[in-house]
């Protein structure tokens, strides 16, 4: 994998400042450890780090056609690559090279902006046509990669695959943006296409941006969607033996690398199903690594354990203490803003665990939202079956009233607190939605924020991310939730996450699950095939009966997860109240700091669990401690 940055003068083709453009290179060392390289020419920069995974002794970047006039910086994998080489070469383009990354350039010349429509893979990339006076951005359907760019002041667009690169340019203003805080407290991350910084934006999944010298920067053009259109009626044998079928395809293409291959395997039904398919397809034993942690409570080892003997996999198992919270500060300057997801943690041990033994590893991510596997799937649906009995007019009222006078019982068991479902009754299926995910609710937003960062705020709220993309979502209301998250969660949590977990040890991660020729299929299906009455996963489950042991199958789900609330009564019970109720936090002017007092005194003593609120506050008062007195900060937020 590598890490890519460009400058692009839109209005004057100055010269480049060379140095400037090597510090924003070096700001991603970490992505691309291997070789750097650079190009200026009057207008255009353009660098890149590069860790090697095709055609080691060649495919050096930014890469070029035959005549030099088109460059590229492309960070990814095309698995395609042969055979858009072969129907190149027929069309009379001549390669140089046996990696993929030249196939952009001529296919760039060959199909133009439609070219990104032919990959299969993983990718982000700058491409520069001198002969057009065009630069040309592009992002993977999945939003797998990360490309982050900018409009600079001055004229100039600046580009890079993590925030950090934009940030190393005098020329980025950091103000931070009022409605990507409102979206991270609510997200528990920045969702696509804003960042923490006003001037500062994401390109979004399946997206390309095409800026041409002289004029205006133009809106991004999406390339494709994910539908979730039924095709022919399909039954569940044919259903089971065919996904079989593509998820072993998805797998072969993502099996070349002339290093060291592996796997990540949790014990978790996605990781362990590609595991199972990587051993029926390579010669030798697979490699895999897993995390386990020393209290039963979160430890899936033995599950793991499991699928490593049935496949006689060369397994690595590397036992982390539950109190592993030291890398608070480490996780946000990897992360470059605001990002709250506690399964960071783990995510980076089993990256730095992976990287001893290999250098690209396969993982499981994505299975959760292509074939309905999370929990609140299963709580949403049952509600939508409830809300659908009356109308919103009378459901409001009713169950808005319940809710209220409901007691809040954190302490209860799941069963017993009825106040989060009947506050879900009394909202639509969408607001439903919203509300589950939020790390930090509605409400209690409302009483964090400032008054004057409400002021800031002039109304806006952070379900307005679900609203637009539910302008687009297919009316069933499981493919609905599906598709939101596809375009939040998956993109903005668990592929940020990987991303910058893996990249901070120089590790490749591919995501069988996450293939768009796949998840085309998938969303064809009946939606009771991916959520059978309270069985999430149902055909991926029944199609992998004979490749894994039902133990792995049918056990509860678990997850990545680390004990908040006891760190934060515990091991982290001062340094938590010394960061969220400390200078930075009070400096910034966005939080009511008696409300933050009364937050902590109360999960501290037990009262009520706040640990996500808590560890949504940790994280941001990490931001800013990292960001504070930087040069051309300006950390509090204005309009």
């Amino acid at each position: 994998m590598c890490g890519i940055v460009g400058i692009f003068d839109t209005r004057i083709q100055r010269d480049i400042d060379r140095e400037l453009l090597a510090r924003m290179n070096q700001t991603q060392f970490h992505r691309g450890p291997d070789e750097g390289g650079m190009h200026t020419e009057p207008g255009l920069g353009l660098a890149h780090r590069r860790l090697s995974i095709i055609d080691l002794s060649s495919g050096q970047q930014p890469l070029f056609n035959e005549d030099g006039s088109v460059a590229v910086s492309f960070n990814g994998e095309i698995y395609n690559y042969p055979e858009l080489m072969r129907e190149l070469t027929a069309l009379g383009h001549v390669f140089r090279t046996h990696c993929d990354t030249e196939v952009i350039v001529h296919a760039w010349e060959q199909w133009g902006e439609a070219c990104v429509e032919r990959f299969r893979g993983m990718f982000a990339f700058g491409l520069w046509d001198r002969n057009r006076k065009t630069l040309f951005l592009a992002r993977d359907r999945m939003g797998v990669k990360p490309l982050f760019y900018a409009m600079l002041d001055d004229g100039q667009l600046i580009f890079g695959s993590e925030l950090k690169v934009l940030t190393a340019h005098p020329g980025l203003k950091r103000e931070i943006d009022p409605c990507a805080v409102e979206e991270y407290f609510a997200y528990g991350y920045v969702p696509e296409p804003r960042t923490i910084y006003r001037q500062a934006l994401k390109l979004a999944p399946a997206h390309t941006l095409t800026i041409r010298f002289g004029e205006p920067l133009p809106a991004p053009r999406q390339y494709w969607d994910v539908t979730f259109e039924s095709a022919e009626a399909i039954s569940e044998q044919d259903a089971q033996q065919e996904l079989i079928e593509r998820l072993r395809e998805s797998i072969r293409i993502r099996l070349v690398s002339e290093v060291p291959l592996g796997a990540f395997l949790s014990g978790g039904v996605d990781s362990s199903a590609v595991v199972a398919m990587m051993a029926g397809l390579m010669n030798e034993p697979v490699n895999t690594c897993s995390i386990g942690f020393n209290d039963p409570a979160y430890n899936e080892s033995e599950f793991a354990a499991l699928v490593a003997s049935r496949y006689h996999t060369h397994h690595t198992l590397d036992i982390v203490d539950t109190d592993d919270y030291g890398l608070i500060d480490t996780l946000a300057a990897l992360y470059d803003e605001p990002y709250a997801d506690s399964s960071a943690i783990p995510t980076y041990r089993v990256c730095q665990l992976a990287k001893k033994r290999v250098t690209v590893a396969l993982s499981g991510d994505g299975g959760d939202e292509t074939f309905a596997g999370y929990r609140r799937y299963r709580w949403h649906m049952h509600e939508e079956r409830v809300r659908n009995l009356l109308p919103l007019s009378l459901r409001r009222p009713l169950f808005g009233i319940l809710g209220k006078i409901y007691p809040k019982a954190d302490w209860a068991p799941k069963m017993f607190r009825a106040k989060t479902t009947l506050q879900a009754l009394a909202r639509s299926g969408m607001e439903a939605y919203f509300h589950s995910v939020s790390c930090v609710s509605d409400e209690l937003r409302g009483r964090m924020f400032s008054a004057r960062f409400k002021r800031d705020l002039q109304g806006y709220q952070a379900i307005e991310v679900m609203r637009r993309h539910a302008a687009y979502a297919p009316e069933h209301p499981l493919s609905a939730i599906q598709y939101i998250d596809y375009k939040t969660y998956l993109v903005g949590d668990i592929n940020t996450k990987v991303d910058r977990a893996s990249m901070a040890h120089a590790l490749e991660v591919r995501e069988p699950l996450m293939d768009h020729k796949l998840i085309e299929w998938t969303a064809s299906l009946p939606p009771e095939l991916k959520l059978h009455g309270s069985e999430g996963k149902y055909v991926f489950k029944k199609s992998m009966e004979a490749h894994l042991p039902n133990e792995v199958l049918y056990r509860p789900k678990m997850g990545f997860a680390v004990p908040l609330a006891g760190w934060l009564r515990g091991p982290l019970r001062v340094q938590a109240r010394a960061s969220v109720l400390g200078a930075h936090m009070q400096d910034s002017g966005l939080f009511d700091m008696e409300f933050l007092r009364e937050m902590l005194d109360q999960h501290q003593s037990g009262l009520r669990d706040y640990s996500t609120p808590i560890w949504t506050l940790l994280m941001f008062e990490a931001f800013l401690r990292q960001n504070a007195g930087t040069p051309g900060s300006a950390l509090n937020p204005t309009t």
